[in-house]
Order: C-alpha cells, then sequence, then structure tokens
C-alpha cells in the first residue's frame, strides 16, 4: 500500500512541475496570458490543454516504470528461455512470434506472483512495451488459453491502444476543464453582477459542471475502450484462430462462479480478469472499459477471418 502511495505522490509531483515549467515558458517567452478563470477563453483552453496534457503523459511515459515497482515482478531475459516450464515458453514463444511477424522490437516478458486473474500490456511505443501474466493465470489457464491472451495484449500493443486512449482522454478532459469553466461564468454572472471577479457561485457551479461532463467524457472514454477490446480480440483471432478466442472466453464464463466463491477472490479480481457483473447491468456498461464475454464471443463468432 505504501509502495502504491508512494508511486502516486511521485507521479503527481512530476505532473505539477511539468506543467509550471510548460505554463512558465508559455507565459515568459511566448507572451501568451494563461488563467484557469473564464477571462479569456484562449488562455482557459491553452490551461486546460497543458494540466491534461502533462498529466495524461507523464502518467503514459512512467507506466512501464511504476508496473515495475508495483508488481512482484520476474522479468524473463533471453538467457532464461530455455529454461521456462511449458506455460511460460508459451508466452514467451508468442510474444516473440508476434513482434518479429510484425517488425517491432520484443517487448519485455514479465511474470507477477498474484493470486488476481489477470494479464496486461503497457507501453509509450511500439518498440519500448511489456506483456505481464498473472502467476494465477498461467496456472489456470491451459496452452491455447493462454496465448490467446497474449495475442489480444500484443493486439494492444500493435494497435497503438494506450497512446489512442490517453489522447482521447486528453482532449475530454481538456474540455470537460473548459465547458464546464464557461458554463459556470455563466450562472456565476448572473449571481454576483456587481463584481468582474469570480464569486462563490463560479466555483461552486464549476465543480458540479464538471463532475456532469466529467460523467459524460467517462461514458464516451469507456464506449471506445470497448471498441478497442472488441479490435484486440479481432487482432488476436487473426493471428492465432477465432475458435482458440471463443473457447478462452467461454472458460473465462466457467471460472466467473469459481472465483466468487474462492477464499482468494477479491472484489477486483473479477474486473482484472474482465468478467462483467450481473447486477446492474445496463447501467454498469456504459462505465465498462470491456465489453461483456457474451457480446465479445458473439463478435468472434460472426468475425470472418
Amino acid at each position: 500500500m505504501f509502495k502504491r502511495i508512494w508511486l502516486f505522490l511521485l507521479t503527481n509531483i512530476a505532473v505539477i512541475l511539468v506543467i509550471s515549467i510548460v505554463l512558465f515558458i508559455i507565459e515568459k517567452v511566448f507572451w501568451i496570458s494563461v488563467s484557469w478563470y473564464w477571462y479569456s477563453y484562449t488562455s482557459l483552453l491553452i490551461f486546460a490543454a497543458v494540466w491534461w496534457f502533462a498529466g495524461s503523459f507523464i502518467s503514459l511515459f512512467m507506466s512501464k516504470w511504476m508496473a515495475k515497482r508495483t508488481y512482484n515482478i520476474q522479468v524473463i531475459n533471453p538467457q532464461d528461455a530455455v529454461n521456462l516450464n511449458n506455460k511460460e515458453k508459451v508466452v514467451w514463444d508468442i510474444v516473440e512470434e508476434l513482434s518479429t511477424r510484425n517488425r517491432i522490437k520484443m517487448p519485455e516478458v514479465w511474470i507477477y506472483q498474484d493470486s488476481e486473474p489477470n494479464a496486461f500490456a503497457t507501453w509509450a511505443s511500439k518498440n519500448s512495451s511489456l506483456v505481464a501474466v498473472s502467476s494465477w493465470l498461467l496456472d489456470n489457464m491451459n496452452e491455447d488459453e493462454i496465448k490467446w491472451v497474449i495475442g489480444h495484449e500484443m493486439s494492444h500493443i500493435l494497435n497503438w491502444d494506450m497512446v489512442t486512449m490517453t489522447l482521447l482522454q486528453w482532449v475530454l478532459n481538456t474540455f470537460v476543464i473548459f465547458f464546464a469553466r464557461i458554463l459556470a461564468n455563466i450562472v456565476d454572472s448572473q449571481l454576483n453582477k456587481d463584481s468582474d471577479e469570480p464569486g462563490w457561485g463560479y466555483y461552486i457551479t464549476s465543480i458540479i459542471f464538471e463532475l456532469l461532463l466529467w460523467i459524460l467524457a467517462s461514458m464516451i472514454a469507456m464506449c471506445f475502450s470497448r471498441y478497442r477490446e472488441f479490435k484486440a480480440d479481432e487482432g488476436s483471432a487473426r493471428f492465432l484462430g477465432k475458435e482458440k478466442m471463443i473457447n478462452a472466453l467461454l472458460a473465462l464464463k466457467k471460472m466467473e462462479p469459481v472465483l466468487i466463491h474462492s477464499e482468494d477472490w477479491k472484489e477486483d479480481n473479477l474486473s482484472a480478469f474482465k468478467i462483467e457483473s450481473k447486477r446492474g447491468r445496463w447501467l454498469a456498461s456504459l462505465f465498462a472499459s470491456h465489453p461483456s464475454l457474451d457480446d465479445r464471443i458473439k463478435a468472434l463468432e460472426n468475425l470472418r477471418v
């Protein structure tokens, strides 16, 4: 816990430092006034764009470094490949095969000890990426299912999904701040007619509008995230065959009740494994980063490869 808190604080310190430097350069070198108030739409837009650009892309470029320090990672080096067990060798071989086939530098391969069924990829570029798999996943999935998981994560890397998601979130968050401040100014101008300075109405309503617009922006971002998951499934199916993909997703459905009743189960295990809860399904689906397993299986069944 303390490690994650420290990494969170370190990231935010880096964000604030970079923002301060960039805003200083914009104001002192280019003589452009930057403000988070509504005095100038141009300066407000620049402020919002710089703030969220720094936050989004510093997090992106630090993601690999933070992952290494968050998890108990075993990094597999080329010289270690001959000593891997069968399932670890499957992970290595698929990453090597798909990176060679697509002419990118081979991502780092990680295995980490964890009771959560999970795998992830993170990167700032195709040639500086990693694929990580939890020990639980290796212990509880067969070799064909593991191949699908790795193919899915490699598809994310090859499709630049993390970068495009970061860009989308940057644009959405920029306009959340921008339009929330404008709407807050309109309200405040009616409540505070005797002063040109922002009043309490401005601050209170800007928070309210930011919250409402953030909810809308989150729905848009998650809609795009679900689209990316369909495309990653499709990419893995084209790499490895859609029948393996469908069988792996069916295996996930069978694991759901086992995971829920396991003594080691934690509340976020299902979300880590991308198994969606049935409760509040319609509303939850609007904010889900992954489509339901049924929708993913149906999309693969209709896929022509």
